[in-house]
């Protein structure tokens, strides 16, 4: 596979140096990416990075994963409107391990394949220079007006930024191209990927690197992904969507891919999965013969589910998924977690009621209607159960005589009533 021609028809390339193509075709090369450590899981805004790294294995090259580590405990400008928080090394280090666990599903880091992963950490090569060394191995060779003109420094001194811009940030190009200088020196590493937002500081690199060794390095920028609407990719109501499940259940995952526009899913199977050209169009065929099917997203859904997660979540998250349009799904309702059931029914009305009256047992009736207000009176409970337009825990009750009990607890602690087809109450037992 050629690299850059699989990241071309995928429209992930955004900027090249001249030369980059040409690198690539004489042999397996080394390349890296910077990651951000501020938190101790990726989000799906990452991916793209990811995903460039993974296609440049799978093309034989060998990828370089960056923790930025020093870099981490400054903050970069690009993009940004104000300074980050600054992290302690205890805290850099939890989150290198656990992102480095997180790039595994994306790429190989065990096998002795010459092209294997390796995850550096610049904090390593950083903590022990001091600022005079700093300033006269690096600062030297790159000119203040040469900083000066980088699109993230210009952004922030016309006044984006309400604070203006700290020499610690204006500093970052230097620290960001003395990362590319030792990798360059030390593992022979002659390109950097990136977003696009990074073009300034990875050219303040390869020129570092040109001025200092002599040497010629490269660089190659992935498009910042957007919505078809204009949005922000990534971000929901809730904030962002993380990998890690302690942050983002596997269903809201899934439910994040699955809804996307039919726009957005073409173009999102291109970037965040390893399909083919010709399965990603035979898939939007099908998708124009049928749209209603949603066979894009549920494809995308599935592809990056299981390479985040696994296939179990992923099975799983369908299966929750199914639990809204389905009336018989009180046994798959029976095997959610407790997480999972408040992401499907986030939002639903909720009443509390007293977990010793559930173990006694509650008269249906007052359960619909004293107890909560799923009904407003027990006359109107009454005649919708005897229609047959009343659910307990998916599960049709017919009998206005029934009484509620422990058995009906989801998880120990949940009931789920549902009047007609579309109205959801969760009672909480306490």
């Amino acid at each position: 596979m050629d690299f850059i021609e699989e990241l071309t028809w995928r429209g992930m390339v955004h900027t090249m140096m001249p030369g980059t193509d040409e690198l690539l075709k004489k042999g397996m090369t080394t390349a890296y990416l910077g990651i951000d450590p501020t938190a101790d899981s990726l989000h799906i805004g990452h991916l793209c990075g990811v995903m460039m790294l993974r296609h440049f294995q799978r093309c034989g090259h060998k990828p370089l994963a960056l923790i930025g580590g020093a870099t981490g405990m400054i903050g970069d400008p690009s993009g940004k409107s104000a300074e980050r928080n600054l992290l302690d090394e205890a805290t850099l280090r939890h989150n290198q391990e656990a992102i480095k666990k997180q790039l595994s599903k994306f790429l190989d880091f065990e096998s002795d394949a010459p092209n294997r992963a390796e995850l550096v950490n610049n904090y390593d090569w950083m903590k022990d220079v001091s600022f005079l060394d700093f300033s006269r191995e690096i600062g030297k060779h790159i000119t203040v007006n040469y900083m000066m003109a980088k699109d993230s420094v210009q952004k922030r001194l016309n006044g984006e930024a309400r604070d203006g811009l700290s020499f610690t940030e204006f500093t970052y190009q230097l620290l960001q191209g003395n990362d590319f200088l030792h990798l360059y020196t030390e593992k022979n590493c002659k390109l950097q990927l990136g977003g696009s937002d990074q073009w300034g500081n990875i050219t303040t690199g390869t020129e570092l690197i040109r001025r200092k060794t002599g040497g010629e390095a490269f660089a190659l920028t992935c498009p910042l992904i957007t919505k078809a609407d204009g949005g922000k990719f990534g971000k929901t109501e809730s904030g962002n969507v993380w990998l890690d499940p302690r942050y983002t259940s596997p269903y809201k995952f899934y439910q994040f891919w699955v809804n996307v526009s039919d726009a957005d899913a073409e173009k999102y199977l291109k970037i965040f999965t390893s399909l083919t050209k010709e399965e990603i169009e035979a898939l939007k065929e099908e998708h124009e013969k049928d749209p209603g099917a949603r066979p894009m997203q549920k494809r995308l859904a599935k592809e990056v589910t299981v390479m985040v997660h696994s296939e179990d979540d992923y099975n799983a998250a369908v299966e929750a998924s199914g639990i809204l349009f389905s009336n018989k799904a009180d046994e798959a309702l029976r095997h959610l977690d407790e997480k999972t059931l408040l992401d499907v029914f986030e939002g639903v009305p909720t009443f509390s009621i007293s977990k010793a009256e559930i173990e006694a047992g509650i008269p249906l009736l007052d359960f619909l209607a004293t107890k909560t207000a799923v009904f407003p009176s027990k006359g109107e409970a009454r005649k919708m159960v005897q229609q047959g337009g009343v659910s307990i825990n998916k599960k049709k009750v017919s009998d206005p005589n029934a009484t509620i009990g422990a058995d009906e607890l989801l998880n120990g602690k949940y009931i789920l009533a549902q009047r007609g087809k579309k109205n959801y109450f969760l009672i909480i037992a306490e």
